[in-house]
């Protein structure tokens, strides 16, 4: 995490860090090195959106809040204000001098040369009086030293930017966490004068509160006079230097009113931030336009009256809500990471084993030949050391590189962690957005194939020692796809079958000097019949569905490269369930069904007859389901049967040609199919009742009973095809799915039918 806490212009820890419109960050000292005067054709970032500081402020003398340096500067003999603003931040920012392209920082970012003092003067009023000139007729920029954009300054310079209040509280506790000798920060913890021209500076005597400069008592006199426009500034003690941090958590004093943010900071707590604009106005609202936090008054002058405006604490817990689920992402992929780095070192051991198996047989192979190869054994040899070093090299390089990925981006983890520890709303909420776009752009660096060794810790070598002597000379390592690939091993532990469906697993012989380009599966018809193709495909794991019950497969699989198909596996016997296991399905089903106790009980919310159909679909064999009739009002007809997966879904069952079904009421029965009711039987359904439906494909029959009793005689002969359970049913009607039942032996005898 120290990378992100670092200022790329200096290098160092950040020291009063600012935002950059482009939401990179910047020390403020070194912001003052790099703030720059443009030629007027040079282009620019918009510049922030700035307002006047206090109501006395007066936007027709600053020229707007949003109008450029060389504007401002236009407007400067507008009045005793204004002017006061201008040679206030030529002082303060010391970033107002020539344009100088040729001397930059090592981070490539324009730096600004020394300005040299005129005799009978100081340095640091020379730099302020020079700095005001250019002011005044030149628009001043900053350009970040990161993405290198640049970004025009407003009157304020500087201070138009805000400053990153969250990350001095991260570098604070980072510092305390980290355990610094009191020696390393002596330099830092005392205060010195920012306008000196002395080696080293004087110590700070006075701090300036609207100019945010310190001063020595001989600068103050000389470039903060007490009078004209500086008579309405604020002159206080420079803030004391940070207490050490101590081992115990420092609680909040009784008089306290606030404390620092998540614990943070070593002694006294942060002082809660307040609107710039309107003195002593705390933060209330965000605004979504400005992307900026904003208090009562900013809202109540009209300026935001037009943008979204959202409570602070609602945008600030929206705001770590979404950089809490991009740092999931990162997480995962670091995690991946990790698993990745694990791999390729496995990957390393099994090259050395690898390396080490290829030498022995080479050398074996070699010295069978005896004298006749032993020429030829020293070449062989080279080229397998070759080729070991070669897949190292890769392999380690892609160790480093993601490694130096994955190190950046536990960094960034690690930093966006400790952000939302922060309660500070508004600091927070500053740099949210950068962060929640630096975590996405983290994300996306692991794109598909980046977490993918690079080289196989195979080896593309074989050695073939079959040649004639006179071929010696000639012998040299075969390449891998120069052979078809060996018949694939099949994994018997993992193929299984599961009601009509069959799963078969394979993998590829080890040491197999011939990989395969991809499999084929086939599988006969059930009887004994030829094989056919099911799957073709690089993957070692199939599926097949919609297979007949109570039948016996035989399956078998084969491998293919560039050079041709190798033989068949082994033939595996698979045998699939002897009965049907079903619920009815939601996805065939109409959508007045209602479907509940997982999908096994159906009922309708609608007066009109609705179809749902099962899950399963039979086409061969004999199988029994039952329906037991939880509800029954008001004297429905129900219809039970089968049916093709095209049935209307709006109308009773059986009413179209693609349904075969019985409809019954509380005292007879009929079956009907294309819309003609057949044999009329006594006898019908109540609450309670079960209903059983017998297909035998078979002998081509469809049978049905009620509470174990044949319902008339055979109701449909000839059924051929594929067929699937169906039922029809409306509000006034709720039944429950029975299946897995075996064929009953033991069902009465019919009952006599009517007219």
């Amino acid at each position: 995490m120290e990378e992100e806490l670092k200022c790329p212009v200096c290098g160092a820890l950040f020291r009063e860090p600012i935002i950059l419109p482009c939401s990179h960050n910047v020390c403020l000292p070194c912001a003052r090195t790099i703030a720059v005067q443009t030629p007027d054709s040079e282009q620019h970032l918009p510049p922030p959106l700035l307002l006047p500081r206090g109501p006395d402020s007066d936007p027709a003398a600053s020229g707007g809040a949003g109008a450029s340096g060389g504007a401002v500067g236009g407007a400067a003999a507008g009045g005793g204000d204004h002017a006061d603003k201008l040679s206030l931040h030529s002082e303060t920012d010391s970033g107002y001098g020539s344009y100088t392209p040729s001397l930059k920082s090592p981070n490539g970012v324009r730096v600004l040369p020394t300005v040299p003092a005129p005799p009978g003067s100081s340095a640091a009023a020379a730099r302020g009086a020079a700095c005001s000139s250019l002011a005044a007729c030149s628009s001043s920029s900053i350009t970040c030293p990161q993405c290198h954009r640049s970004a025009s300054l407003d009157h304020r310079g500087l201070r138009g930017f805000q400053r990153n209040r969250l990350l001095e509280a991260i570098v604070q506790r980072f510092q305390q966490g980290r355990g610094a000798a009191p020696g390393a920060s002596a330099a830092a913890a005392v205060a010195v004068c920012q306008l000196c021209d002395r080696t080293p500076p004087e110590p700070a005597a006075a701090l300036c509160e609207q100019c945010d400069v310190l001063y020595c008592a001989a600068c103050q006199l000389k470039c903060h006079p007490s009078r004209g426009p500086f008579a309405k500034h604020r002159l206080v003690q420079p803030p004391p230097p940070p207490a050490p941090p101590e081992p115990a958590p420092i609680a909040p004093s009784a008089g306290s009113g606030c404390k620092s943010p998540g614990g943070a900071g070593g002694g006294a707590a942060r002082k809660f931030p307040t609107c710039p604009e309107h003195d002593l106005e705390n933060y209330s609202m965000y605004c979504a336009s400005c992307r900026s936090p904003v208090c009562y008054v900013c809202l109540e002058d009209g300026r935001h009256a037009q943008h979204e405006v959202k409570p602070l604490g609602a945008a600030w817990k929206q705001q770590k809500a979404q950089l809490s689920q991009a740092l999931n992402g990162v997480s995962d992929k670091a995690k991946e990471a990790k698993e990745f780095l694990v791999q390729l070192k496995n990957i390393l051991q099994q090259i050395q084993e690898n390396g080490l198996d290829y030498e022995a047989c080479l050398v074996a192979q070699c010295d069978a030949l005896v004298e006749a190869l032993t020429r030829q054994k020293a070449k062989l040899l080279t080229k397998v050391t070759k080729e070991r070093e070669h897949k190292l090299k890769m392999v380690w390089d892609q160790i480093n590189h993601c490694t130096l990925k994955l190190r950046q981006s536990t960094g960034l983890m690690e930093y966006c962690l400790e952000v939302i520890k922060e309660n500070d709303p508004s600091g927070f909420l500053q740099i949210s957005d950068a962060l929640i776009k630096r975590v996405q752009v983290s994300q996306e660096q692991w794109v598909k194939g980046a977490l993918e060794p690079k080289v196989s810790a195979e080896f593309d070598l074989t050695l073939d020692s079959e040649p004639l002597l006179q071929a010696i000379h000639q012998l040299d390592f075969l390449q891998m796809k120069c052979r078809v690939p060996p018949a694939p091993l099949l994994q018997l532990e993992k193929c299984c079958t599961r009601n009509n469906s069959v799963t078969l697993a394979w993998r590829t012989p080890p040491f197999t000097p011939s990989p395969a380009d991809g499999y084929v599966l086939e599988l006969d018809d059930g009887d004994g019949g030829q094989f056919r193709e099911v799957y073709v495909g690089k993957e070692t794991l199939c599926t097949i569905d919609g297979l007949h019950f109570n039948s016996t497969y035989n399956a078998r699989v084969k491998a293919f490269n560039s050079s041709g198909v190798g033989p068949y596996s082994k033939t595996v016997v698979l045998q699939t369930s002897d009965v049907a296991w079903f619920t009815f399905d939601p996805n065939s089903g109409h959508r007045d069904i209602i479907l509940s106790n997982d999908n096994q009980t159906a009922t309708c919310s609608s007066y009109d007859d609705r179809v749902v159909l099962g899950t399963a679909a039979f086409s061969k064999g004999v199988h029994y389901w039952e329906l037991h009739v939880d509800r029954y009002d008001n004297h429905p007809d129900p219809a039970f049967g089968v049916a093709r997966a095209s049935v209307a879904k709006d109308m009773m069952l059986g009413k179209d040609d693609k349904a075969w079904a019985m409809y019954v009421d509380n005292n007879r029965s009929w079956f009907m199919h294309c819309n003609s009711h057949t044999n009329r039987s006594e006898g019908g359904v109540c609450k309670g009742a079960t209903v059983g439906v017998l297909l035998d494909l078979n002998k081509h029959t469809l049978t049905f009973f009620i509470n174990g009793q044949q319902q008339g005689p055979t109701a449909f002969s000839h059924v051929d095809g594929v067929f699937m359970p169906a039922l029809s049913l409306n509000r006034n009607v709720q039944v429950t799915l029975h299946t897995g039942l075996e064929v009953p032996t033991t069902l009465g005898r019919p009952k006599l039918t009517g007219n």
